[in-house]
């Protein structure tokens, strides 16, 4: 067995900051020094004659603004159809769901931060691991959607779509926020941020963020300790425009995680309740990027840069007693209990160019982009261990892990007549896998688990678009995607638990998705509707809580309909609707049944935004999705949230909001599971519906003062 070593780094974090005071940014102009009248224009762009399918969609900075949120993780609603919840703490990534998926922490969507990926691969809780906790909302300037696997430079994750979260490039005020709240959850908001002139041309956007809360559950404090640091800049020079990116973020805190219903039916415990109280955990992540984009006489080029340090550990219990030898249940005293640990610690470096060019093919414009993406994945520790009360007991597996792909795509838009034109693609990936099993504190990780592999993909696209009118158009989109499977699935030979024979994942899963599309935007109304299919090939993943592999068996197939639509009655009044429709099943039946656990079938999301004078508006929201198949022919309930925020402009510099959170005291589920566990005093494990319920009403008020 190797064992690496590895000389102590240095934080990147300590590089960015020493950078980010030495580098000037984009000229945006000196702050504006009063609040700004509240105008939502959400949605009101027109991307007739832009898009390529009928699934794309830009979110405002302002769209974000006037949002309530409970979690930061819920910025990714504003695509429409897709759901983010949270059965663990406030620090641990949300789960998602879309398009008859359940996504996990974030396995086929991909989500960016500029160029930056967000999600993890080889990650130590679960493949594709999307923390959005180091984002504040404040800074970010749009979110670009794309959903479908249509797009020729999305690689990894991009079965059912991708989201790019963009850093402002401006800010209008300096503000200061401060946020508070009205109970016993001890909530509290700080952030700073703002722009200030470096120059004639320059300007540092910066923000900083610290949040805490006690939290609304029994016999567990929260003790969030939330905290995060962004620094933009950047300068122009003639047609050269640079930039550089510096995040921090360092959060811990304790999780309340799901229950079983038999245990708040038995009365061991209230629907706020937990089993094992010493779940929860801390990441971290600092990054430093850079970018370069320059205008072409006939086209442009961008270049970008990033490193990533990256950090986690996750202490959950989801069984309690199934491991556990007949008469060793004690907890909560003993604290005898199934608790594992989940540890990740990496740096991920990569870059992401991209040259396009406008041309002329016998007379018709053509506009071609040659992209290329590499990321490299420097894991020096990813594993799970056996623990009590965080306590290292044991371990399961703890590698160290190297991965990095190359990908190179081609992309060609032909507008063949003034109506009709076509986007067009292709891809090539290359993936290369190492992994080295280590020596842990107790006993060593299975040497026959570690070893080398390599795989790679060719992926093609079209869309064919027929612009109707100046207001109305259509799409017929096709492609491939696919999403990388975890390392540790690829060289795998024995279970880390039983020590039984397993059978290797296929490193890369491909995906094909099609699309009839339909959009429309006139005045008052932007609107769209699409009819979708997608079949994956396997949907093999790999287990982060026992780190072995999990298949199940078949392929599957999904399709569905998705309804946008996005009002303007008046500067008062303006309304969003969007409704999706999913069907998602195995193709050949496993226990009788081909239905896939956790996929939505139904999810319904609306919005109403009202400015009642020119320093009122409120914003109403609520968002619901039906029953959903669970494990073993279970059915999991619907669910209904509803949130609302008032805002009020007391003067020129001077505003407060008001978010009521879950306004209706909704005690329905956030998520549910059907599974087996073991409680105290129970001879044998049982099968039960885990659950973890909406957080009860909650009042944050903000102030917010411009300066």
């Amino acid at each position: 067995m190797t064992i690496r070593k590895k000389a102590k780094r240095t934080k990147i974090g300590l590089l960015a900051a020493t950078a980010a005071s030495l580098v000037p940014a984009y000229s945006l102009g000196q702050a504006e020094r009063t609040i700004e009248e509240v105008v939502v224009r959400g949605h009101k762009i027109n991307l007739v004659g832009e898009a390529s399918s009928a699934s794309e969609g830009v979110v405002s900075q302002e769209e974000i603004a006037i949002r309530p949120l409970l979690r930061t993780g819920e910025v990714l609603e504003t695509v429409p159809g897709l759901v983010a919840t949270q059965h663990s703490g406030p620090g641990k990534a949300n789960q998602y769901f879309l398009r008859g998926f359940n996504l996990d922490h974030g396995n086929d969507f991909a989500t960016f931060v500029d160029a930056m990926p967000v999600n993890m691969r080889t990650h130590g809780h679960g493949q594709g691991y999307t923390d959005l906790n180091f984002i504040i909302p404040e800074l970010v300037g749009e979110i670009v959607y794309k959903k479908g696997s249509y797009y020729p430079g999305v690689g990894d994750f991009s079965g059912t779509g991708t989201a790019q979260m963009r850093v402002t490039n401006r800010l209008d005020q300096n503000t200061l926020k401060l946020g508070s709240d009205f109970g016993e959850e001890n909530w509290r908001r700080l952030l700073a941020a703002g722009q200030v002139s470096t120059g004639e041309t320059a300007a540092l956007i910066y923000g900083a963020e610290v949040e805490t809360t006690d939290g609304h559950w029994d016999d567990i404090e929260t003790d969030l300790e939330r905290k995060n640091l962004w620094l933009k800049q950047g300068w122009e020079s003639g047609d050269d425009r640079f930039g550089i990116t510096f995040m921090g973020y360092d959060n811990s805190w304790n999780s309340a995680d799901q229950i079983p219903q038999r245990a708040v039916d038995q009365g061991l415990i209230t629907e706020h309740g937990s089993i094992n109280n010493t779940s929860g955990g801390q990441s971290s992540r600092y990054s430093l990027s850079g970018s370069w984009e320059r205008s072409l006489s006939e086209g442009s080029l961008r270049a970008a840069v990033y490193a990533i340090d990256y950090q986690m550990d996750l202490f959950a219990d989801f069984t309690y007693f199934t491991e556990q030898p007949a008469g060793e249940l004690s907890l909560p005293t003993g604290q005898t209990s199934d608790q594992h640990h989940q540890v990740d610690d990496r740096l991920i470096y990569g870059w992401d160019v991209a040259w396009t060019q406008d041309d002329q093919w016998g007379g018709m414009e053509v506009r071609n982009t040659l992209g290329t993406q590499m990321r490299y994945d420097d894991i020096e520790k990813v594993g799970i261990y056996r623990v009590q009360a965080r306590e290292r007991t044991g371990v399961y597996r703890i590698d160290a892990v190297e991965e990095w792909s190359l990908g190179l795509y081609w992309e060609n838009e032909i507008n063949w007549t003034d109506n009709f034109r076509t986007v067009s693609g292709l891809r090539y990936d290359y993936y290369d896998f190492s992994v080295d099993p280590l020596e842990a504190d107790f006993e060593p990780s299975l040497a026959v688990n570690g070893g080398e592999a390599d795989a790679d993909i060719v992926t093609a696209s079209t869309s064919f678009i027929y612009t109707l009118s100046d207001s109305l158009e259509t799409y017929l989109s096709l492609g491939e995607g696919f999403h990388s499977n975890d390392a540790r699935g690829t060289t795998i030979t024995l279970d880390p638990v039983t020590g039984e024979p397993l059978p290797q994942v296929d490193p890369l899963v491909p995906t094909f998705g099609y699309e009839l599309g339909l959009r429309g935007y006139w005045d008052s109304l932007n609107a769209s509707v699409a009819l979708w299919s997608l079949d994956i090939d396997s949907e093999l993943v790999f287990v982060g809580d026992t780190g072995s592999t999990e298949d199940t068996g078949v392929g599957s197939e999904r399709y569905g309909v998705e309804v946008t639509a996005y009002y303007y009655l008046s500067d008062a009044w303006t309304f969003d609707f969007e409704y999706a429709w999913s069907k998602a099943q195995l193709k050949e039946k496993m226990d009788g049944s081909d239905a896939i656990p956790g996929a939505l079938e139904h999810v319904f999301s609306a919005g109403v935004n009202t400015k009642w004078t020119d320093d009122f508006y409120s914003n109403f929201r609520v968002r619901h999705f039906g029953e959903y198949p669970l494990d073993g022919g279970a059915m999991a309930d619907a669910s209904t949230i509803a949130n609302l925020r008032l805002a009020y402009n007391i003067r020129d510099n001077l505003a407060v909001n008001l978010d009521v959170l879950n306004i209706f005291d909704s005690d329905d589920r956030d998520i549910q599971y059907f599974y087996e566990s073991q409680l105290p005093g129970e001879p044998a494990p049982v099968e039960d519906y885990h659950f973890h319920i909406f957080e009860p009403r909650g009042y944050h008020l903000t102030v917010e003062y411009s300066f």
